[in-house]
């Protein structure tokens, strides 16, 4: 599992610096904490092809803070979570050690095999992701938990960490797990873009996105 002390060393809640897009509308945020997981951030050169995992350490160190008092696993490391994908025949031997990519599929795998959180897939063929705006701020109200998003042509992983709706228009929360180097200050984070509000029109018509929705978590 992660090596033992690392994780204290990051960053955590990186979104809590930024203010809402827009003056009107309302935000729904993730709800509880979360450690925020990177390029490099345990000492592995994962740069161009560690992105999903580095979400999936994201997810699910949130999920241990929901779990807390239940003995919750620790966050996987990269191998442990292609272990678990190798065990479950997801993917055959030789991916374990490799440097290939992980989606959102593989991220609810792994999210149910270690935590037992079941989750939901929101496939959106290409050009429809503005469709899912209801349901995206529907899953920020209702239940609060982070959410692993990747695509084909936009292959980059990127945590979603709440939604913004104004008017006509839905804002995402992005975490991006693409940076690389010591995570200072969220402000920093903020400022640098790396943790931004993106309008979903901004996305990429001609990619389909999956996106991985942890069912767990509800109103307070």
């Amino acid at each position: 599992m992660y090596p033992g002390g690392d994780e204290d060393r990051l960053a955590v809640n990186v979104h809590e610096n930024l203010k809402p897009p827009t003056e009107s509308g309302k935000s729904y945020l993730v709800r509880g904490s979360y450690t925020y997981y990177h390029y490099g951030c345990d000492g592995v050169s994962d740069e161009g092809w560690g992105c999903g995992y580095r979400t999936c350490q994201t997810l699910c160190s949130w999920v241990r803070g929901q779990q807390s008092g239940q003995h919750a696993p620790p966050v996987p490391s990269i191998r442990d979570i292609q272990d678990v994908l190798v065990r479950l025949g997801d993917k055959p031997p030789h991916f374990a050690g490799s440097r290939d990519w992980i989606g959102s599929v593989e991220v609810c795998l792994v999210l149910d095999q270690l935590y037992a959180v079941p989750c939901r897939i929101l496939h959106s063929p290409h050009g429809t992701l503005g469709q899912q705006a209801g349901a995206l701020a529907a899953h920020f109200r209702d239940r609060g938990s982070p959410v692993m998003m990747g695509g084909d042509l936009d292959c980059s992983s990127k945590g979603v960490l709440g939604a913004h709706v104004s008017g006509d228009h839905t804002y995402l929360l992005v975490v991006d797990p693409h940076f690389s180097g010591r995570a200072g200050a969220a402000a920093e984070l903020v400022s640098a873009g790396w943790v931004k509000w993106q309008r979903l029109s901004q996305f990429q018509d001609s990619s389909f996105y999956n996106l991985c929705l942890p069912q767990l978590g509800g109103r307070e």
